[in-house]
């Protein structure tokens, strides 16, 4: 049986096909003509904002621009400095290096770093004691593309390296999000009815990644079930994910109740949620709170969360 990668498929492969982004897309598009024009290598790029929307397909349109291989790893698979020294050293010429998820690098990785974004070089220290010494290799030009879901965890040192800009991924309009699916729909050849891409829309959480996720759970819910790509089809493959008309998860229904049952609507910090949902921080931080608060269902407060009216209304 052949395998075909989806997700491979269905991401974009030029900046034409590569829907949103408007402001950032041109911002990029800019630099990296300027830098081919004066023969120079793109600086180096920061890419942030919540997961999903497109940083690792936009720093896969960089490398085609530029021309070079692109060379992707994450910042929790650099444990040590030899991890660094050995992917800095095979790179070559024109090269891009993507970091995802580059605010959990550790502080030593970090030092590492420094110099190679700063002069192109990597100071290596060999032997212990006093009688260690520092050699110093020079580095291909390469461009660092970095993304991260939490920017605020990056050092100020670590941002201040990215010369070649920071720029910020937004959730998607309704508009740009039935673009996305119609193109997915197409290279699928599912022949999706209005209503079906209405519905994946709003449950997709404004995030290619999510809608493009739901739409083949869709596909796989109609061919199964030998049905067509309509209206129905979408809510009942929903339904089979456990995903309600919003795009909320079991999770999220969980939280709002624990918020709007447990605790009176709140104000209820976000150590007790985390304990009461026996969820990780972080997750309720960075992938539940930010999709609640953009629909109006929470509130964080100096004093912590609160469910607002409409966010009772969705639970009740």
């Amino acid at each position: 049986m052949e395998h075909i990668n989806l997700d491979s498929l269905l991401r974009p492969h030029s900046w034409d096909e590569y829907i949103g982004q408007r402001d950032t897309k041109r911002a990029i598009n800019v630099h990296l003509e300027a830098s081919q024009a004066r023969g120079a290598q793109p600086e180096h790029m920061l890419l942030y904002g919540p997961p999903g929307l497109g940083k690792t397909t936009l720093s896969l349109l960089i490398a085609q621009t530029v021309g070079g291989n692109l060379k992707s790893t994450s910042g929790p698979a650099l444990e040590k400095v030899g991890d660094v020294a050995s992917l800095l050293t095979n790179l070559s010429a024109g090269d891009i290096l993507f970091v995802d998820e580059i605010h959990r690098l550790n502080k030593m990785i970090e030092e590492v770093l420094y110099p190679a974004l700063e002069r192109g070089v990597l100071d290596i220290m060999i032997g212990k004691g006093p009688s260690a010494r520092t050699v110093q290799l020079d580095l291909p030009p390469f461009t660092l593309v970095a993304a991260t879901t939490r920017i605020a965890l990056l050092s100020a040192p670590l941002r201040a390296r990215f010369s070649g800009g920071v720029y910020r991924l937004d959730p998607y309009s309704d508009d740009e999000m039935v673009q996305i699916i119609q193109r997915s729909a197409d290279i699928l050849s599912m022949d999706l009815e209005s209503g079906a891409i209405t519905t994946i829309v709003r449950a997709a959480r404004a995030t290619p990644r999510t809608a493009n996720y739901l739409l083949k759970r869709v596909r796989d819910y109609a061919e199964v079930h030998k049905v067509g790509y309509t209206a129905d089809t979408a809510k009942l493959a929903l339904e089979m994910l456990g995903v309600d008309d919003r795009g909320l998860g079991k999770i999220d229904r969980e939280y709002l109740k624990a918020l709007s049952e447990k605790f009176s609507g709140g104000p209820t910090g976000i150590k007790t949620l985390a304990a009461a949902l026996d969820e990780d921080e972080g997750t309720l931080e960075d992938v539940i709170e930010p999709y609640l608060m953009r629909l109006g269902f929470i509130e964080r407060t100096s004093r912590g969360r609160m469910i607002t009216d409409h966010g009772r209304e969705h639970v009740e």
